[in-house]
Parts: C-alpha cells; structure tokens; sequence
C-alpha cells in the first residue's frame, strides 16, 4: 500500500499519522485540436486572428465550441492575420496569436512574422501541414514551414506527436514574450491535430539552454552610473526595448534626476513624454537636427534598448565619434554587435535603470544641472538654428498639416499605426507620443500595408479607443480588403489616407539623388477609395481644400463604424531633414 506523510506544524510532528492518498482523476482524453485550444486557454489567449484551410479543419471544427471563450477574427489574407495579431500584441503587451493552413496559408505569413522579429514584437503563429506520412512528398499544399521561417522567428516548431502538443505551446508562449520578445511557430501535421492523447499542461517549464537575464552585472552598472554622473554632454538614446520592458516610469525618473536630454528612436516613441522639457524629439535619419547634432557630440551615450541600426546612425565610422557608449540590452547579441561599447550591460531595461536610479548619488543629481548647463545652451541653439518647420499653403493640403490637425482632434490620445514612408515619418515628426503603446508602425522590416491591419488588431483589443490608420495610397491597397474584416467585425476603424497619388518615400529619394527621373512611382489609375470604403460596407470621404479639413476630419472621427477618409495632399512634399544613404547624422539634408 502505498502511504503520503501529512504535514503538520513541528510542534505536533511526534503525533503525525499515515494516510492514503487521494485517489486523482486520469487525465481527460482529448484530440490534438482541443489540446490546442485548452492549451491556449491556459496561457490566457482570447483572441486569434485566422484563415481557415484543409490542414486546420480539425481545429477549426473545434474552435466552433470554444466561440464564446476564443474569439476568432475571420481575415481575408494571412498576411493580414499577423499584422493584426503584432497590432494586438503592440498595444497590450500580451501575446498575439494567428492561425493559418498549410502551403500558401503559411507562406502569405511570413512577411508578417519577418516584421515582427525584427520589431521584436512577441507573437505565436500556428499554421497546419500535411499529414506526417505525406511530409517530404511535396503533397498538396506542402511546403517546408519550419525551414521556411527559421530564418524569421525566434523558434519554431514541428509536432510530430500529439503527447508533446501542450508543452510545445506552453515553450512557445514563454520564448515569445520572455527575454528580446518575438514570433515563435508551431506547426501541426493535420493527422496530429486529429490524434487523441491525456491533456496535461505542464505547471512550469525547464528550458536550461534558454534562460534571459533580468538584472545587469552589479559592477558594470555601477560604472555606468559612474560615466553618466561625470559626462560633462551626455545623451539617453532609447528604443524600442524601453516600450516592451514597460520602463517608461524609470527612465522619465533617470532623466529627471540627472537632468539628461532623451532622443527615442522610431519604434521608442511614447516610452518618454515628447512635449517634456528634457525630449529632443526623433534622431536618426528623419530625426530632428538638434537630436542629431545632441548624438554627434555627446561624450556619453546612454543607450537603453537599442540595437543601432543604420536608420539611426547613418554612417557608422561617423557615428558620435567623441563618445564613450553604454549600452543596455536583453539580447546580449545586440552588444557590440554594430558599435563597440565602453560598458554593456545584458539585462531587462526597466531593471537596469531600476538599478541604475539605485546607485545614483544624490549630490550628483544635485550638481547635474549646472554641470550640464552648457551642454543644455549648445542643444538649445541647434534647435533654434533648424527646429521643424513647414511650407504651409491655402490652395493644397500638407502632409505635415494634415498630422497636426489630426493630433489636436485626437488630443494626442489615439492609437496609431502607419505603414512605411513619408507618412510614418511626418506622423513620427508632428504627432506627439507622450504615453507607450500608441505608436504602432513598422520599424525594421519597413512593410506597405501593416497599417491597417495593425490598426484592426488594436481596435479588437480596445473596442473603445480611437484606433487611427494612418496610410499613404500604395500601402493601402496592399491590406484595403482588411476594411471587410473591420466591417464585419462591427469595429470603430478609422482609415486616413494621405493620398498623394505617388509611392512618395521613394519619389522623394528619385527627385533628390536620381535627377527627378519618376521611375515607376506615380499611382496613375488609383481608386476611388470613398466607393471603395462604400462598397465594404464602411463610410467613405475626401478632402483636398486645406479649409475644410478640420470639419472632415472631425465628422470622419466622430462617426460610429468603420470610416475611410481620403486626403488629398501636396503631391511632392518631402520629408527634411533627411540622412542621405552613407553620410553621417551631422551631413544631414535640411530642405
């Protein structure tokens, strides 16, 4: 007979008796389908964003019972699928997950899980396969997804047997979010999905050769705070690492006890408050002059969830050459990967500074301000020598105008995503982040048509925030079918198209540096995107007199549904300042 010790307080260990155990109930048999949907339950998911095909039939027949505890949003292309579950995922800071078929389903995925690496965005793509007898055989809508997407997720996986199916999910879900967050794929094999097995979710997990490090080295930090609190020009460079920790609270206390000017990269935008005092705006290539300038001639940089990228640096043997560099990052990869650094320091970036505001001396943060005084008198005079100024006009709409507009109607509390071009870069100019998780826009991958998208994903995760699109034309028509889903959906999606009847990043770049030879960029036969809106169901409007835009705008923003508003705007504004490609952040084009 096998006996379990009860335990008891140790003053009554001596009287302590022998009893049978409980008897506990078998594990419950289930198919892999609903493995996969308890399993899904269990880390906290109620949101999947899908395409339904032959390989997923099983697990699509069982989603049908888990309607009210899954919400499933029908997408009409996978791409789509993943760019709104990264705008879910961006906005809350949960995981977002997608479900797509085998072959063209997986395939039409992997742009989206590309720009979710890169961003660092922490999602969990499910795709189906062939039956595992029919791996390798080049069956009907086979391709080799897990060698398709080792290149783009942080893990993948292929489940060969339907016992391994729930811990596979739960690995999965903790290498997602857990470290430098990103996708990881789970791939089933139809017949698996269709397999019986006992459902046990593992109650925690033991992945050795997977660990992060929360806390940075106690020595190097402490260095660090020693450089920050004897630079005589320093500068905080932060990115996107400072939004996904949910540091902004440190690092707004970091500055402010040291009186230490910030310049967030594109993807760190909101993680501090862009109208404070101490916010330089912007840097990079689009960045504004005095931030650049501010990075060119610190003595230190403290770099805090970065990875120095070549939009941000431009140039890298002319990037802030007179600097000692810190540089705080998950991803011990990152760390003298691109530049190398006086101290790095491998950690979560809200620990760190945690850490950091620890260490700080309080008769440094005392001094600091008179020590940087001049430092502050330098900075404010490149602001006045080339602050961000633009054209305005009576007879056609600027783009930079259309932004401003567009944030006093909002009241700087709306949640926007953009696609990539002038657009993302004069909202990122002209639209002041002051909170996280507003910005949702596509950094390094740079991909046409995650606005919409990402917007819709946001907007399912917060029914009742203004969810902004904002868009250029060519973007747009690459996810416009995306307006069904939102309609569908009974969503509050507002699009804004700034419509300038160019691809204009790139028209831009063909009038400065290939003579003004338009190859290939003018949008000659565009659509009539208010039927368009229409014809989905949504509410359609134009504009392109600069005096009646403020009024459209606000009728577009403050009708209930899915609206689309067109805007008309100059056709060859461009965005200044600009970095051209291999000069330095101090060669900067201003006009």
């Amino acid at each position: 007979m096998t006996t379990t010790r009860k335990h008891y307080p140790l003053a009554l260990a001596a009287t302590a008796v022998l009893e049978d155990p409980l008897p506990t109930a078998p594990p419950q048999m289930m198919r892999g389908a609903k493995i996969l949907c308890e399993a899904l339950l269990q880390e906290g998911v109620d949101t999947i964003f899908g395409y339904p095909g032959g390989a997923v039939l099983h697990i699509y027949d069982e989603l049908y019972n888990y309607r009210d505890q899954l919400h499933h949003v029908l997408v009409r292309h996978e791409q789509g699928a993943v760019h709104m579950a990264e705008g879910y995922a961006k906005a809350t800071g949960r995981v977002g997950v997608a479900l797509v078929t085998s072959g063209p389903g997986a395939t039409n995925a992997i742009t989206g899980i590309a720009d979710a690496a890169l961003d660092s965005v922490p999602l969990v793509v499910i795709s189906g396969n062939v039956p595992s007898k029919l791996i390798g055989t080049d069956a009907f809508q086979e391709v080799d997804t897990v060698g398709l997407t080792r290149q783009c997720t942080k893990y993948n996986y292929l489940v060969r047997d339907v016992n391994d199916l729930a811990e596979v999910v739960k690995e999965a879900f903790h290498i997602a979010s857990s470290g430098r967050p990103g996708p990881v794929l789970i791939d089933i094999p139809k017949d698996v999905s269709g397999e019986l097995a006992p459902f046990v979710y593992p109650s925690h997990l033991n992945l050795r050769a997977y660990q992060s490090q929360t806390f940075g080295d106690p020595f190097a930090v402490r260095q660090a705070v020693e450089m920050m609190c004897n630079a005589r020009q320093p500068i905080l460079y932060v990115g996107g690492g400072v939004v996904h920790s949910a540091g902004a609270a440190e690092l707004l206390a970091l500055a402010e006890r040291l009186a230490l000017p910030v310049t967030p990269t594109l993807m760190g935008l909101g993680c501090f408050p862009s109208g404070h005092p101490l916010s330089l705006g912007m840097l990079g290539m689009h960045g504004t002059y005095w931030a650049n300038m501010a990075i060119s001639y610190a003595d230190v940089i403290v770099a805090i969830g970065v990875r120095f990228d070549d939009r941000v640096t431009g140039a890298l043997n002319k990037f802030a050459p007179h600097a000692e560099i810190i540089h705080v990052d998950i991803d011990p990869c990152s760390i003298n990967k691109n530049r190398v650094v006086q101290v790095g320091i491998e950690g979560d970036a809200k620990s760190v500074m945690a850490q950091m505001l620890e260490l700080l001396p309080a008769e440094a943060c005392a001094s600091s301000p008179a020590r940087l005084a001049a430092w502050w008198q330098q900075i404010d005079e490149w602001k006045a020598y080339s602050p961000l100024t633009y054209q305005n006009s009576d007879s056609e709409i600027k783009p930079q105008y259309l932004v401003e507009q567009l944030y006093q109607l909002t009241h700087g509390d709306a949640i926007i995503a953009s696609d990539v071009g002038q657009h993302q870069m004069w909202v990122a100019q002209y639209y002041p982040f002051n909170g996280t998780r507003q910005w949702l826009t596509s950094g390094g991958l740079g991909t046409m048509g995650f606005g919409v998208p990402a917007a819709l994903g946001a907007q399912i995760a917060f029914p009742e925030r203004q969810v902004v699109a904002f868009v250029g034309d060519g973007g747009f028509q690459m996810t416009a079918q995306e307006l069904s889903t939102a309609v569908q959906y009974q969503t509050n999606l507002k699009v804004i198209i700034m419509n300038n009847g160019f691809l204009g990043m790139v028209r831009q770049w063909q009038e400065i540096f290939y003579d003004k030879t338009y190859s290939h960029v003018e949008m000659l036969s565009q659509p009539d995107f208010v039927k368009l809106a229409e014809a989905y169901g949504a509410t359609g409007l134009r504009v392109a007199d600069p005096a009646q835009l403020r009024s459209v705008l606000a009728q577009g923003l403050n009708t209930p549904g899915v609206v689309v508003i067109d805007v008309v705007v100059s056709e060859e504004e461009n965005v200044f300042p600009m970095v051209p490609t291999g000069a330095g952040l101090t060669e900067m084009k201003l006009s």
